[in-house]
């Protein structure tokens, strides 16, 4: 089950915004991670804000601390999961726009 809770802040298909990107903010609890997903046709950008965490893209995988910025290439693989004893919590960028119809879950073992 994906633990993640997320808000999203911006998105130009919900307001009245001249913008080529979403930004969200999600949050995982200590031990739980995001679902294995990719986004066929946009490239996410992480910020991490608190916590600590492991990043999962691909076959790769780098532990996160606040002031991180990830680089997620379009039609990845990837999952986050926090490690840490407190929150982790990060600022999604998405381009073009987050559209739920371009995500797609992914099954494999973590």
């Amino acid at each position: 089950m994906d633990g993640t809770l997320i808000c999203e802040f911006l998105h130009p298909h919900r307001e009245d915004l001249e913008m080529g990107f979403s930004v969200a903010h999600a949050a995982l609890k200590p031990g739980e991670s995001s679902l294995p997903h990719r986004l066929r046709k946009s490239v996410e950008v992480y910020y991490i804000l608190e916590g600590g965490g492991e990043m999962h893209i691909g076959d790769e995988s780098r532990k996160v601390k606040p002031g991180d910025i990830i680089y997620i290439p379009a039609s990845s693989t990837q999952y986050i999961r926090n490690t840490g004893e407190s929150d982790l919590s990060f600022l999604c960028m998405v381009s073009p726009p987050w559209r739920q119809e371009d995500e797609e879950l992914q099954v494999q073992d973590q």
